[in-house]
């Protein structure tokens, strides 16, 4: 008897599963790490993010160069800088898709990491003629200015997809962080700008305080199944109500976790903390269990799964609202925290 059927579209393109690898740097930096994670079961490959800090410290660093000799006489005038130096973060990051597209048969799609529109452009074309399968705009920002509106926080993002919308044909998606007042209206916003697709959520990583040496340090948290449920709401949510493909990121450490934000509506699932805890090989124990699941439950396809339970077509859509809250709120019981089901 032939297994479920596993396949999906994401961006237009067809995956042999729903499994994509999610944007992280130790697992994307070398063509033959990617390789791996393509044999390992891999159907579709997020590289690590080129960031807007790295083309400007390179833009700068030609700048300086290009001025070397400039108030000098004679053959100074002429001086050229050493070729190798302009090899820098964003020649790196073409290169590795130029190579990863020619070494793999699965999708390789690109990652711009940034916060502030103009700088897109530029990078997104070069990255389109190095043979990308897709884009993802990864928009980090913290607002930390009080008279910047929230308006004008959403009109800078929409500008940003705009513009490379404007200079490539390569299918967009945007990655958010979800600190939104209305994140539904924002995702229309973004629809209309250009986007194709949504992933959801950027993972905001919070700085600690060393109170020995009194310095502020990053503090990488990787993510657990609980991170799951803040994606998996609001993909419920927008399931039906945006044309933008979902996919959900942050949380996925089991094939039930794939199960459930698919049900919510996602296209496809990105991985990422499970594989830098468990190695490549856990993309091909996710995906053997998913595909049990779904055999044990008489699920022909995943396409029969996507948007089952979202909030068009679960039998009580207002459990993702206020509803829910006041049935946790009162159902809830200390004694039985302890052995408390879920995430299931």
């Amino acid at each position: 008897m032939s297994g479920p059927d596993l396949a999906t579209t994401y961006l237009g393109l067809p995956l042999r599963t729903p499994l994509v690898v999610g944007a992280a740097g130790p697992l994307s930096e070398s063509v033959e790490a990617l390789q791996e994670l393509e044999r390992c079961g891999a159907a579709a490959i997020v590289l690590h993010s080129l960031f807007e800090e790295q083309i400007e410290r390179e833009q700068l660093a030609l700048h300086h160069l290009g001025q070397q000799g400039a108030e000098s006489y004679g053959e100074a005038l002429s001086y050229l800088p050493e070729p190798a130096l302009q090899h820098g973060g964003a020649d790196a990051y073409l290169r590795l898709i130029e190579q990863a597209c020619r070494r793999l048969t699965i999708p390789v799609i690109a990652s711009l990491n940034g916060r502030s529109p103009g700088r897109w452009v530029e990078s997104a074309r070069r990255i389109e003629a190095a043979g990308a399968a897709a884009l993802e705009l990864n928009i980090y920002a913290i607002p930390t200015d009080p008279e910047l509106s929230s308006a004008a926080i959403e009109a800078q993002v929409e500008e940003i997809v705009r513009e490379v919308r404007a200079e490539v044909a390569l299918p967009l998606a945007v990655k958010l962080g979800p600190f939104f007042s209305n994140f539904g209206a924002m995702a229309r916003r973004l629809e209309h700008s250009g986007a194709q697709g949504l992933v959801l959520f950027n993972r905001f990583y919070q700085p600690d305080i060393d109170i020995e040496s009194m310095t502020v340090r990053p503090n990488l948290l990787l993510s657990t199944p609980h991170d799951l449920r803040l994606p998996l709401r609001w993909i419920a949510l927008l399931h039906c109500r945006v044309g933008l493909d979902l996919i959900g990121s942050g949380g996925v450490h089991r094939g039930t976790d794939v199960v459930r934000l698919l049900m919510a509506g996602a296209a496809a699932t990105q991985v990422v903390a499970a594989l830098l805890r468990h190695g490549p090989g856990r993309l091909q124990g996710l995906e053997d269990e998913l595909a049990t699941w779904m055999r044990d439950h008489e699920v022909a396809s995943v396409a029969a799964l996507i948007g089952c339970m979202s909030q068009a077509h679960c039998p009580n859509p207002e459990e993702y609202e206020r509803a829910q809250y006041m049935q946790a709120i009162h159902s809830y019981s200390p004694a039985g925290a302890a052995t408390a089901r879920g995430p299931w």
